[in-house]
């Protein structure tokens, strides 16, 4: 298992690829059963799995068999289902769109909050223009504020839309407000590890039953992997970056794969849940 891929991390990535489906609710033995195919032991699954309950991600619920479980807690699901929009959908950005600002202040006396803000604003693929104000293209003003809300952050807040006007030129400006090789490098080493995935499948006939488990030890990795992305690399205007910009190619290796790999990993998933295949 690839270093990056805590238990965690696969557990949410499996709920959110799989486990929406049906009751929403997996047994620790079938999350123990699924995440072997990507190198997860059974103590880590159980561990993790307490862990994401104590967080309020996972919640007890009876499986669709009746056997006890766990499913997505409603904060969870609100979770993936903006990740949804960043994961697969992608929309093009552009100068036009505008930007959302986040302008805060939290007391001395809460601190913690503050770090938890900026974590949170980082978190959502924020860029800092100066001390307390940080800006985000204005197309994820919904998620940003579900976010605050959740956290209950948002007594600290003030949220606006609006546009650069000067004075340096905006993709300048840009380069300031992200770290933007850090993000590049985030995405070529996505390719050093999934473009010759995709290179393999593509070189095979189309995926059939026979290479379900396949298929879905090798989604489950390459959407672990590129659900950080979207969040690390907000969708910044094409005309803003660097002109070897390395996410369009990023995005498209990880679209070849969901198209080529989810369903039959899905088949995968249902056969090795007792009464759903």
């Amino acid at each position: 298992m690839a270093e990056q891929h805590t238990p965690r991390s696969l557990i949410v990535t499996l709920y959110g690829a799989y486990g929406r489906e049906t009751s929403g609710s997996l047994a620790v033995a079938e999350l123990i059963r699924l995440l072997a195919v990507v190198g997860v032991d059974a103590p880590s699954v159980r561990s993790s799995v307490s862990r994401l309950k104590r967080r309020g991600l996972l919640e007890a619920r009876p499986t669709a068999a009746g056997a006890a479980g766990y499913a997505l807690s409603a904060d969870a699901r609100q979770l993936l289902d903006d990740g949804d929009r960043r994961i697969y959908a992608r929309p093009a950005t552009g100068t036009a769109d505008g930007w959302v600002l986040a302008v805060f202040s939290v007391p001395e006396s809460e601190r913690s909050r503050r770090h938890v803000l900026r974590s949170r604003l980082a978190g959502l693929g924020f860029g800092t223009a100066a001390p307390g104000v940080w800006l985000a293209p204005a197309r994820l003003y919904d998620e940003t504020r579900h976010t605050l809300e959740r956290l209950q952050l948002a007594p600290y807040v003030d949220l606006f839309r609006g546009e650069h006007l000067g004075f340096a030129p905006t993709a300048e400006a840009v380069a300031r407000w992200w770290d933007l090789p850090a993000i590049a490098k985030q995405h070529e080493d996505f390719l050093g590890r999934h473009e010759p995935v995709l290179r393999t499948w593509q070189s095979r006939p189309a995926a059939g039953a026979a290479d379900a488990e396949a298929a879905y030890r090798d989604y489950l990795l390459a959407l672990d992997s590129w659900r950080r992305l979207p969040y690390a690399d907000p969708g910044l205007p094409a005309e803003l970056l660097p002109r070897d910009w390395p996410g369009a190619r990023s995005a498209e290796v990880f679209g070849a794969l969901h198209g080529l790999l989810r369903e039959t990993g899905g088949a995968f998933v249902r056969g090795a849940l007792p009464g759903r295949g």
